[in-house]
């Protein structure tokens, strides 16, 4: 018997996704030029792409390695800066000589857009090694302090650094990102994440989240794989914060990554279900579509008031007391979707028809 081509499955799956992904981009392109009111529609879904990404990523370190982390907005903006300095100073003032409408400067633009989201990327991902390393020998709530206040000093660092804008922001970035790049990068976290979590890998996660007394009493090295898992989450966070970077306005500023960034992460993970990712799929697209589809609520308070947050605020509190593991628990939509009725032993009626069925299976008498 021949071995399954499973790569060849796979590059066929990919082509079929970048296809749908440039015919969509496309159609979004062609619908704005004749409906300006599209713009507002790309700009919610572009940004359900990057808080898929980032609920994924997180997920990984919260959800499937058991660790809680409240920094994930430090290691966003990490990226986000560092993406936007290179394409800035360095990759812009290439692209602005060629020929504007090129072939050329729009291949070349997509070419460099990927190299500075991955190195943005890179240099998160190092960033979560420098904060991981010490920190993630820690435990619970002490670990969500210390990454929280890493968090912290990563934004104010960025508010001491001229080059970068600082206080005032970042401005002049080439808008590059679009609808294609985002859930291109969105797809391929889902697919690291599943990936990791089937491996050897993920499973060392799964068995420190579940006792990492035990983990540690089997052999399982607990800080390399938290760092592990911090190093993946912060490098895949980082790719997130490079294409937000390059989004229409294209501007960074240091507000835009504080601790509530990070709980709105927190928030999409937990509401999806902790190790779920389609759960933190479906919660990221649910907690950015809200606040938007909240918005006509005003026109009928007094006042003209604007009630989404507190509406959105008790939204959150009601499913949280009403289903506390989240939309999933620790399922996923294919393991729901797999099983079939007639796979589940039915229930017998009374304890008559239990005995029955025992006598049944248990076949004549011996004599």
């Amino acid at each position: 018997m021949m071995p399954r081509a499973w790569w060849l499955r796979d590059l066929v799956y990919l082509v079929i996704f970048v296809a749908i992904l440039i015919g969509a981009t496309y159609l979004i392109a062609y619908s704005e030029t004749y409906f300006p009111a599209m713009r507002y529609y790309h700009r919610i879904l572009v940004m359900m792409g990057i808080n898929i990404t980032l609920a994924v990523s997180l997920n990984i370190i919260n959800g499937h390695a058991g660790q809680f982390s409240l920094g994930h907005a430090g290691f966003m903006a990490v990226g986000a800066y560092f993406a936007a300095f290179l394409t800035l100073y360095y990759f812009g003032p290439y692209v602005d000589r060629l020929g504007e409408g090129s072939g050329q400067q729009w291949l070349l633009q997509n070419v460099l857009l990927f190299i500075a989201v991955i190195l943005g990327g890179i240099v998160a991902a190092i960033a979560g090694y420098v904060v991981g390393l010490p920190s993630l020998r820690l435990r619970g709530d002490y670990l969500a302090i210390v990454t929280l206040g890493f968090g912290e000093i990563i934004r104010v660092i960025i508010l001491n650094i001229d080059k970068i804008g600082a206080a005032r922001g970042l401005s002049g970035i080439p808008p590059w990102s679009n609808f294609f790049w985002v859930f291109f990068f969105a797809g391929l976290t889902i697919l690291i994440s599943i990936r990791l979590v089937n491996s050897s890998v993920g499973r060392a996660f799964l068995a420190i989240r579940e006792d990492e007394i035990a983990a540690e009493a089997m052999g399982v090295d607990t800080t390399k794989y938290k760092v592990k898992a911090f190093i993946i989450g912060s490098c895949l966070a980082g790719v997130a914060g490079g294409l937000f970077a390059h989004f229409s306005p294209a501007y960074l500023n240091p507000t835009m990554f504080t601790f509530i960034r990070s709980f709105e992460v927190v928030a999409m993970v937990v509401l999806g279900g902790l190790g779920s990712i389609t759960g933190s799929i479906l919660a990221a697209i649910i907690l950015t579509f809200l606040p938007e589809a909240l918005r006509g609520v005003k026109d009928f308070m007094p006042g003209g008031r604007d009630p989404r947050m507190v509406i959105y605020s008790l939204m959150l509190i009601i499913l949280m007391l009403t289903r506390p593991q989240g939309l999933f628990g620790r399922r996923e939509l294919w393991d729901v979707l797999s099983r079939r009725k007639d796979t589940i032993p039915k229930e017998p009626r009374d304890a008559g028809d239990a005995t029955d069925k025992l006598d049944r299976d248990a076949g004549p008498p011996v004599t």
